[in-house]
């Protein structure tokens, strides 16, 4: 077999491996909770470090973001002499595309890195076999409170972001490029319902969810020593981001085609 071969095999069987790996974590969260046994001090230490090494990224990402959308969308809407409606792009655009989107890079590039890390660390250590040894569950007492934590702090961070995002693009176009501010408002409200906060919520959930397993199954099947671990961390970046960008085509579908063209409930 050519190398080109074996490595499209070895792909194939290692997405094999991630299907089973998020099986077996689907059971043990069952289990878990029929057992009442939830790790909830893991999972209160790592939202913790999640929203503290990325909330001020996101929103600083975000401002700029809000402005950039701010300038473009009112350049556009002031050439077709449609100013008013400036308010609904940038409330779609922020709240249906941004606000997750930038969750989903901070959750995957900065949090999910450092999960991968930690846990491919304690693999290598051998510390994640004495566990299993003593009876404790990697799944249960490791990887089940990473993505719990992950799935929670995105969740609130998107809301965070989105609300940074749309005073930037509102102050920006309201200061800068003399857009009535009870126009914005009103079309904003108008325009974006709550079915779109909630597919943003849903949004970032799925996202947080494929990111954190992902780094987390990288982590814990890393090998080779400090290397493999750095190479496990560049590989689980790089797959969460292909597996946030095809459950956003997925669920931007389904949503278009589940609710009414107006956007509203």
């Amino acid at each position: 077999m050519t190398a080109a071969g074996r490595g499209r095999s070895g792909s194939v069987a290692e997405v094999g491996v991630l299907f089973g790996f998020a099986a077996d974590t689907a059971v043990a969260g069952w289990r878990t909770l029929s057992r009442r046994r939830f790790a909830w001090r893991e999972a209160l230490e790592q939202m913790w470090f999640l929203a503290g090494v990325t909330a001020v990224p996101a929103i600083l990402v975000m401002i700029p973001f809000g402005v950039v959308v701010a300038a473009q969308v009112g350049a556009l809407t002031g050439q077709i002499g449609a100013q008013s409606y400036s308010g609904a792009v940038v409330g779609l655009l922020v709240v249906g595309q941004a606000a997750p989107l930038v969750c989903a890079l901070m959750i995957a590039g900065v949090g999910g890195s450092a999960m991968c890390a930690d846990l491919g660390a304690r693999t290598i250590r051998e510390e994640t076999d004495a566990l299993e040894v003593m009876g404790l569950p990697v799944l249960e007492r490791l990887v089940l409170p990473r993505i719990v934590a992950a799935v929670v702090v995105t969740m609130l961070m998107d809301s965070l972001v989105m609300a940074v995002g749309i005073t930037a693009s509102f102050l920006f176009q309201v200061v800068v490029q003399g857009v009535p501010a009870g126009s914005f408002l009103g079309t904003l409200t108008d325009f974006a319902h709550l079915s779109d906060f909630l597919v943003s919520q849903l949004k970032s959930a799925v996202f947080a969810l494929l990111a954190a397993s992902v780094a987390c199954f990288k982590g814990i099947t890393a090998k080779g020593g400090p290397d493999g671990v750095g190479n496990a961390v560049n590989e689980a970046v790089v797959l969460a981001f292909l597996l946030v960008f095809f459950a956003n085509v997925g669920i931007g579908e389904l949503y278009a085609l589940a609710v009414p063209p107006d956007g509203g409930f």
